[in-house]
């Protein structure tokens, strides 16, 4: 299968680039996948459009402040984008510069803290806090909100909240799980009160999800890898729910990544490690009955995931109702439905 076919033009001005003022405020456009027929929605409207017993399933990862700025101890400037912590003192990351720093030179940050470049793991560099505050402290003080590359501004004040859902708990994600983000404490509330559960996995979120797809032939393309966890409490849950006749819906790509890594012949285990999975048409489902997710890159892995849930032809022709119909795109935009 080719990447080509995944291909879309989007207006440039349809790229969200803040979020709206109330996070349930979103449109969702509502899809059938096996009819192929397709609706206008509002978010607010999901409790209406879902049945009590079914299960939504969230990630419940935290985005950190994974984007820093400093300089190399020759003076030229560094950008570095966390990848991932890895202990108390070493983290791993992008480095963007004139000429990449070589192991053992320092980068200085803004406020005189320092890294040590230690070594070198594939595109990605190891570096190590040798002073006495933990890498997350480093990242509080003076790290900022790793917003993607097609929002272009500067990260605010306003992105500390708003990219980050409110169910955030477990911290280490460096991209949000951007369906999550259309939902508010009020319909939370409102769903739990309409016999709609929650259920809730954790994967960090790598900034490797913005990679684009570089061959043509997706069997060549090699995923890049992101810690997840999907926990008993959860698996039992799910049991219940399907037992009483209840759907699961993912949020996100990144819950259906999770969930499909962890499952077996149509069930599903407590699992905690990396996955790799690469999930394009004609991959089998194993467990979800449907998924909430934002509108995707052309070309991206998350598209081809979702083209693979719904069909490669549905998914095209929702796309254009939605650029047709002035629907907002990517990380800040509205979202799908698909069941």
């Amino acid at each position: 299968m080719n990447r080509s076919k995944f291909s879309y033009h989007l207006p440039p001005q349809l790229i969200a680039q803040y979020p709206l003022k109330d996070r349930a405020d979103s449109r969702l456009l509502c899809l059938n996948r096996a009819s192929g027929e397709y609706k206008d929605a509002g978010f607010k409207n999901l409790v209406q459009l879902l049945r009590p017993g079914d299960l939504l399933v969230f990630n419940d990862t935290r985005v950190i402040p994974a984007r820093l700025y400093g300089f190399k101890d020759t003076g030229g400037k560094v950008e570095i984008l966390v990848e991932r912590v890895l202990g108390e003192h070493r983290l791993l990351a992008q480095l963007r510069a004139s000429k990449k720093p070589r192991q053992g030179s320092k980068i200085i940050l803004e406020g005189g803290d320092s890294f040590v470049v230690e070594g070198r793991e594939g595109e990605f560099f190891v570096l190590g806090h040798k002073g006495e505050a933990a890498v997350g402290e480093v990242l509080d003080k003076y790290g900022h909100i790793p917003l993607p590359p097609y929002i272009q501004r500067n990260d605010e004040d306003i992105d500390r909240n708003r990219y980050q859902t409110v169910y955030a708990k477990y911290p280490g994600a460096v991209a949000a799980p951007t369906a999550g983000l259309h939902f508010s404490d009020t319909l939370l509330a409102e769903l739990k009160q309409n016999q709609i559960e929650s259920g809730f996995v954790t994967l960090h979120v790598g900034a490797g999800t913005f990679q684009p797809v570089r061959c043509e032939a997706l069997e060549e393309h090699v995923m890049h890898k992101e810690w997840f966890s999907v926990g008993d409490v959860l698996c039992r849950q799910l049991v219940r729910v399907k037992e009483k006749g209840g759907r699961l819906i993912a949020v996100g790509t990144t819950v259906i990544r999770c969930l499909e890594s962890a499952a077996r012949d149509g069930k599903i285990s407590p699992m905690t490690g990396e996955t790799d999975i690469f999930i394009y048409p004609g991959y089998q489902f194993q467990v979800i009955d449907g998924m909430i997710t934002n509108f995707h890159l052309p070309e991206s892995t998350l598209l081809m995931l979702v083209c693979a849930f719904a069909g490669t032809g549905n998914i095209f022709r929702a796309y254009e109702h939605a650029i047709s119909a002035g629907y907002r795109f990517f990380s800040y935009g509205d979202a799908m439905l698909i069941l």
